[in-house]
C-alpha cells in the first residue's frame, strides 16, 4: 500500500504480540497466567514513599510541562546516584531524563544511525533494540552472548568482527545490557573490560544498558561501565522502571559522563530531541527526585524487591532443570529466565508456534526466543509468586509431553 511507509514492517514488539488474544481469552473468563511482561509493580507493589511523592508532586501543582530535558533536581540526583554508587564525576548536564528507555533508544538512533550504518548488538538481545535501529535504516551486526560460558559475551568472536569491519566509520556503537534482559547474566569485570578495550582500539562508542544494576543475586557483583571506560566515549542508559518498581512512571535517565567533543554532540542532538516532544511526565520527575535522594527507604524496599526476586528465580529455575524438555542458566540479576528447549524431543519445531499453542491451550503467556535473536529457547519473567511460577512450569511441561514425539 503506497500509503504505508516501509519502515512500518520493522515495528513490533514480540514481547507483547499475544496480548491481544490473552486479554480476549481473560474477558471470556478464563484465567491466564502472564509471564511476558517484566513488570514488579505488578507483584512487587511500588515504595509507599515514591507514590506519597507523586502525590505530593501533584498536590504542589507540578502537573504542567517540565524542562525537555529532565527537571534539574532530578538531573542532579541521578549525578548523584552515579557519585555515590560508582564514584563517576558527572554533573546534571551529562544527564537527560527520557520516557522511558525505549524513547532513549529511539533518540540514541535518530541521532547516530543514517541509511546503510551498523551497530554491534549481541545475541540475545532486548527485543526493540533492532526494530528502532532498522526504522532509522541500520543494520545490526550480530555477536553473541555464550550460553556455554554463563552467557557472558564472546570477546574472541567479537574482535573477528571488528577485524573484518576495520575502523569503519559506519559501526557507530556497540550496545550491551548488563545484567541482561533475556539471560539474568551479570557481565564480569575482566569480559566488561576486554570489551572496553577493543571499543578503545576501534574506535567504537559503547552504549551500555544498566537499567537492572540494582537488581543483582546469586552473589554476582554487577560492575557498572563507567567504572572501566575511562576516557572513552560511552552512554549508560538506566531508569525508575526496574530499580525502583516504578514502570509506569515511564522515565529514563541517559548518562553522557565525559566532556570530549564526540559526548557533547551526542547529548546536543538527543536534547533537540527531547524538545521536540516537550517534556518527560512531570509529577513522576519530582517524585522521583525523592526516591533516588531517600536512600534509607530505598535500601529497605530494594532488600525486600531483590531478595523476593532471587527466591522466585532460583525457585522456578529449578522446576525448569528438572524438566526433559527445558534447561537454563540460572540468573544472577535482572528477573528473567531464558531456558533452552529441547525441540528435537518436540513435535513442534517452531518457537512462535510453541508460545501461541501454550497459550491457547494451557493459558501461559510467555515470549519466544526468536523475539530475543535466538529460537532455541523461550522467555520467562519470574515475579509472580511461587506457586503461580509451579503451576505455569507445570502447565509448560504439561504441554510438552503432549507434544512430544
Amino acid at each position: 500500500m503506497g500509503l504505508i511507509s516501509y519502515r512500518s514492517k520493522y515495528v513490533n514488539n514480540p514481547i507483547e504480540e499475544q496480548d491481544k488474544l490473552a486479554y480476549k481469552l481473560i474477558k471470556s473468563g478464563k484465567k491466564v497466567i502472564k509471564l511476558n511482561r517484566g513488570d514488579p509493580a505488578v507483584y512487587f507493589k511500588t515504595p509507599k514513599y515514591t507514590v506519597d511523592a507523586y502525590v505530593k508532586a501533584l498536590r504542589e501543582g507540578h502537573t504542567g510541562y517540565s524542562m525537555a530535558i529532565g527537571v534539574p533536581e532530578l538531573k542532579e540526583a541521578v549525578a548523584l546516584r552515579y557519585k555515590r554508587m560508582y564514584g563517576l564525576n558527572a554533573g546534571p548536564d551529562n544527564v537527560l531524563i527520557t520516557q522511558g528507555l525505549s524513547e532513549a533508544l529511539v533518540m540514541i538512533n535518530s541521532t547516530l544511525i543514517n541509511e546503510g550504518d551498523k551497530a554491534i548488538l549481541f545475541r540475545p538481545y532486548y527485543t526493540v533494540y533492532v526494530p528502532y535501529m532498522k526504522l532509522f535504516g541500520g543494520n545490526p551486526i550480530f555477536e553473541k552472548y555464550d550460553e556455554s560460558n554463563n552467557w557472558n559475551v564472546d570477546t574472541e568472536s567479537l574482535e573477528r568482527s571488528l577485524k573484518r569491519e576495520g575502523k569503519s566509520k559506519r559501526v557507530k556503537y556497540m550496545l550491551l545490557t548488563n545484567p541482561n534482559n533475556p539471560t539474568g547474566t551479570v557481565l564480569s569485570r575482566n569480559i566488561l573490560e576486554e570489551i572496553v578495550d577493543l571499543a578503545n582500539e576501534y574506535g567504537i562508542l559503547l552504549i551500555s544498558d544498566e537499567i537492572y544494576d540494582e537488581l543483582v543475586f546469586n552473589k554476582a557483583k554487577f560492575t557498572s561501565i563507567c567504572e572501566i571506560a575511562k576516557g572513552i566515549p560511552y552512554v549508560i542508559l538506566n531508569g525508575a522502571s526496574k530499580n525502583f518498581d516504578a514502570t509506569g512512571f515511564r522515565l529514563g535517565f541517559v548518562v553522557i559522563p565525559n566532556d570530549d567533543k564526540i559526548s557533547e554532540t551526542i547529548m546536543e542532538k538527543m536534547e533537540n530531541f527531547a524538545v521536540t516532544r516537550l517534556s518527560s511526565n512531570t509529577p513522576a520527575e519530582y517524585a522521583m527526585v525523592e526516591t533516588l535522594t531517600n536512600q534509607k527507604d530505598h535500601k529497605k524496599a530494594l532488600k525486600t524487591l531483590v531478595g523476593g526476586i532471587e527466591k522466585r528465580v532460583n525457585f522456578a529455575a529449578k522446576l525448569i532443570n528438572e524438566s526433559e524438555y527445558m534447561h537454563t542458566v540460572v540468573p544472577r540479576g535482572a528477573f528473567y529466565i531464558f531456558p533452552r528447549v529441547n525441540f528435537d524431543n518436540l513435535k513442534i519445531k517452531d518457537d512462535k508456534k510453541l508460545t501461541d499453542l501454550l497459550l491457547t491451550e494451557e493459558l501461559v503467556q510467555i515470549t519466544r526466543g526468536s523475539g530475543f535473536g535466538d529460537g532455541n529457547h523461550v522467555r520467562l519473567v519470574s515475579l509472580a509468586p511461587e506457586e503461580i511460577l509451579e503451576d505455569a512450569i507445570n502447565k509448560i511441561n504439561k504441554f510438552y509431553n503432549r507434544h512430544s514425539k
